[in-house]
């Protein structure tokens, strides 16, 4: 048989493997290095009972970026903490470990050594009832698929759940399969600020809990989700366990510190963020978490002063504007993508007075792609208070506010930009009762609130109008 006839019936064989060259991950080009930077920090920072995955995970970020005979490294180190951590089941488990194996070696032009790890995998389905020559269907596979997925971030956090609740189908149980199925309804529930309050992930974070007692990560996500629920003093009883643990610490404090963000103690919030980031100084969400400290700051202080700092507070409001400055700037210099970062970094310009800065966070918000739908809501929102108060510009706010609602995912942002969009049209209709546009964004309003004949009356009225000014 020819090379290239070898080549073809091994890359066959490989694509029916279950293993991260196969999965459908969703990766943008610059989520990259934050993607690798935070497999690493979990690596060298978080205890886990569960690292034999991560360390796959990094062998498929290295392969990605040619880095093949490191990702060989990766992939040793996988098979080395099987054998330490589940040596009665090792050859179940290795399977994902071997089929990436196969993948690398078939890259790099090692076709017998690709083969190699082909054939372990087939002899190790070949034993089990549900499997085929190449892939089995068990639930310790769909378990370290939905921790890969997990890991890669939103766009792929709904495949994950769907992974972790086929294992816990066979093993409801199972301690492993259900904090990755908490982790991920959790980070579910904080992608809208509707969901943060429904309490989806409570129930599944406390079994989580139960069955992995020792596990002070899990322990800090039930006490941030105890406080979205409006159970902040029980929430911080888990701080109170996880911080008198000395497992993960590093973890721990960035958790901890988000925890007292949104409790108000801002001073506390930063004491803990600042340890954590001292040892991940590359970490997006410290930085964002820090920038949002120093923002909650400065409107603390603009309050108190009714909005009219005098000197001594108006320098101290400028200092904290540069160090939210700061941390948001490298919170999206360390992650492109992160759409929420350049909202807050926008509205910290806005603050300072620079709007040309502003506008380029915002159009750089806008160009991410993919942009997941609330995430688009939430820019075209603020955009759009940005066009009508700092530009002075209705016309491109009207515009924001309409993208906002037209995006038809309920949400906090829609609901503000319908908001904001009424109270426009109101200005104008108030303005003048003949503005065609402003009767028609009034009919567009009652028609998305299901007040049909009020919408039909202006409707009705904006089309006379319009007619009438063609006669």
């Amino acid at each position: 048989m020819s090379k290239n006839a070898d080549e073809h019936c091994i890359k066959e064989r490989l694509e029916q493997l279950r293993c991260h060259f196969t999965w459908a991950f969703l990766i943008a080009d610059t989520e990259m290095p934050d993607l690798e930077n935070r497999i690493l920090d979990e690596i060298e920072f978080l205890d886990t009972k569960y690292n034999a995955g991560i360390h796959n995970l990094l062998a498929y970020v290295k392969h990605l970026k040619g880095q093949n005979e490191e990702a060989l490294e990766s992939l040793k180190k996988a098979e080395e903490l099987i054998q330490q951590e589940q040596a009665d089941r090792s050859d179940l488990r290795s399977l994902v470990t071997w089929g990436n194996y196969a993948w690398v070696y078939y890259h790099m032009g090692r076709l017998a050594e690709a083969q190699t790890y082909l054939d372990r995998v087939e002899n190790t389905c070949k034993k089990c009832v549900n499997g085929s020559c190449y892939r089995i269907e068990c639930p310790e596979m769909d378990c370290e698929e939905g921790w890969a997925l997990l890991k890669c971030g939103g766009q792929n956090y709904e495949q994950a759940k769907a992974c972790f609740e086929k294992a816990l189908e066979v093993d409801p149980e199972n301690p492993e399969f259900s904090t990755g199925y908490a982790i991920t309804v959790y980070r579910l529930d904080g992608f809208t600020k509707e969901t943060w309050t429904n309490g989806l992930s409570l129930q599944p974070l406390r079994q989580a809990v139960r069955l992995n007692p020792e596990d002070v990560y899990i322990k800090v996500l039930l006490a941030l989700k105890l406080q979205d629920v409006g159970k902040e003093d029980e929430g911080e009883k888990y701080i109170e366990e996880a911080l008198a643990s000395k497992s993960s610490q590093t973890y721990v404090f960035q958790y901890v510190g988000r925890f007292y963000r949104k409790k108000g103690s801002l001073d506390k919030a930063l004491q803990f963020l600042k340890k954590a980031l001292q040892a991940t100084p590359t970490s997006a969400f410290l930085h964002h978490q820090i920038g949002l400290c120093y923002r909650a700051q400065v409107i603390q202080i603009k309050r108190a002063t009714s909005s009219q700092p005098r000197r001594q507070d108006r320098e101290n409001v400028n200092r904290i504007i540069k160090s939210a400055i700061f941390h948001l700037e490298s919170a999206v210099k360390q992650k492109p993508t992160f759409a929420v970062a350049y909202i807050h970094l926008a509205s910290m310009y806005i603050e300072a007075g620079d709007y040309r800065k502003a506008e380029d966070a915002y159009q750089k918000a806008l160009s991410i792609k993919p942009l997941e739908e609330d995430h688009e809501q939430q820019i075209h929102f603020h955009y759009g208070r940005f066009q009508e108060f700092q530009r002075k510009s209705e016309v491109d706010a009207i515009t924001h506010y309409l993208k906002a609602i037209k995006i038809e995912k309920a949400s906090y942002a829609r609901n503000k930009s319908i908001d904001s969009l009424e109270k426009l049209a109101l200005k104008k209709f108030h303005t003048n009762a003949l503005d065609v546009e402003g009767l028609s964004l009034l009919g567009f309003i009652h028609k998305l609130k299901g007040e049909m004949n009020e919408a039909l009356e202006y409707y009705e009225r904006a089309l006379r109008l319009a007619v009438n000014s063609e006669l």
